[in-house]
């Protein structure tokens, strides 16, 4: 595996029998004789544990103690899928679904390989028919329990789970949330080193785009999530708001106390955006639909933005908690001001 350790076959009788089990509480009104004590060789006293373990970790009101580092993950959203690529734990994923838009070029290759599961969230019974011990969602939706993917049924079969830290319900998000996110997954993964490698050359790239953009005036930007009688945009809570300061740009919505919300059109007039950052995902109508409305759209005529057709496209994927929002704030900073990085 990733770091030489060696696990014992996660298709054993024993692990078998807890998915069963699993699928039985679910799928059935009885439970399965037989569905108690695992008697797992790697939980029974004496067994050596890995270096550094026991790790325990407190997620959006989950507490896991991991005795070693997880040997088979399925992410749920594309953000996860792409840190954990980041971090160079390719060989201990086993499958992925959701993709929200294309894979950064540099883990292109890496995530193809991987075998993706569903186009969106798949089911509990595709999820546990993978044989993962540890489920990686990005979005809330990842553990729906209406939808029978509960982190409750994920535990009752022996598998671990982790939601990503922006769905815990804090409120504010911001790119320190990221570099948390990666170090979190770091220590469960017992690379904290690696970890914290990574976020040392993420936060030089964004030191090295501010320092880029320093003493510029910042840009007007107006977020277009989507929305027709209405617009749903980010709001101060947002990464996205953050994003845009640091690539030298200014939210004309960061004033708004959500991470998203909806506002009129006349709104987002009177405030001028000199620049519309288009979020782009898909189930949202395509970058181009989204351009013709917003060119049609008759309280937007004197806009700025719209007046000289200045958009800049971001992938949803970019403002997420994850190892994109860097890349993102240099990305957006090269279209905000272009004269900067001749």
């Amino acid at each position: 595996m990733y770091d030489g350790i060696h696990r014992p076959s996660f298709s054993s009788p024993t692990r078998r029998r807890v998915i069963r089990c699993a699928l039985a509480s679910v799928l059935a009104t009885t439970i399965l004789a037989g569905c108690g004590a695992t008697d797992r060789a790697d939980d029974r006293p004496g067994t050596p544990r890995a270096k550094g373990f026991p790790v325990t970790i407190n997620n959006c009101g989950t507490r896991t103690t991991y005795d070693k580092p997880p040997a088979r993950v399925v992410t749920i959203h594309q953000h996860p899928a792409e840190l954990m690529l980041a971090l160079g734990l390719k060989k201990a994923m086993v499958g992925t679904s959701f993709p929200d838009s294309a894979v950064l070029p540099e883990h292109r290759r890496d995530f193809g390989r991987i075998p993706e599961l569903a186009k969106k969230e798949p089911s509990f019974e595709t999820v546990v028919d993978a044989d993962p011990d540890f489920v990686y969602g990005g979005y809330g939706s990842a553990f729906a329990e209406k939808e029978g993917r509960s982190r409750k049924v994920f535990a009752e079969a022996g598998i671990h789970t982790y939601l990503n830290r922006e769905y815990c319900g804090k409120g504010r998000v911001a790119m320190a949330d990221a570099y948390e996110e990666i170090r979190t997954i770091g220590r469960i993964f017992g690379i904290q080193g690696r970890a914290d490698e990574l976020v040392t050359r993420l936060e030089e790239r964004v030191d090295k785009t501010t320092e880029a953009v320093e003493g510029g005036r910042p840009v007007p930007v107006f977020v277009y999530d989507s929305g027709d009688k209405a617009a749903f945009t980010a709001g101060g809570k947002s990464l996205g708001t953050e994003i845009i300061r640091l690539a030298g740009g200014r939210n004309v919505f960061g004033d708004l106390d959500e991470v998203f919300g909806d506002v009129s059109w006349e709104q987002v007039a009177e405030r001028k955006p000199e620049v519309i950052a288009i979020y782009d995902y898909r189930g949202s109508g395509s970058v181009e639909q989204k351009k013709k409305f917003l060119l049609s759209h008759p309280a937007l005529a004197d806009v700025p933005a719209v007046k000289n057709q200045r958009f800049t496209v971001l992938p949803l994927t970019s403002t997420l908690v994850g190892v994109r929002p860097p890349y993102a704030v240099e990305d957006l900073a090269r279209r905000l001001h272009p004269e900067r990085f001749r």
